[in-house]
């Protein structure tokens, strides 16, 4: 297992990657309608701050697997946003 530092940092830049997306396409449809992107961009910051909660969790009783499934929620939410923002 990597080391609790490479998976806060992996939340960060995943997390950090869908906003950018929504940002980048609020920039190329200016006459579009910001509600939903702004809902995407909300719901990343809200999983972020989730998943930096379960990392931080002091009453795990295997850590390895604690920090494997916030991994794996990690890329199943990540990529539930990424079809959000395709959508748009």
């Amino acid at each position: 297992m990597a080391s609790v530092k490479n998976l806060k940092k992996d939340i960060n830049f995943v997390l950090g990657d869908v906003i950018e997306e929504c940002y980048s396409w609020e920039l190329m449809n200016p006459d579009s309608d910001t509600k939903k992107s702004s809902a995407i961009v909300d719901e990343a910051i809200n999983t972020f701050d989730t998943l930096i909660a379960k990392l931080h969790a002091k009453d795990v009783e295997n850590k390895k697997a604690h920090f494997k499934a916030v991994k794996a929620e990690l890329e199943t939410l990540a990529g539930g946003l990424l079809d959000k923002v395709n959508k748009l």
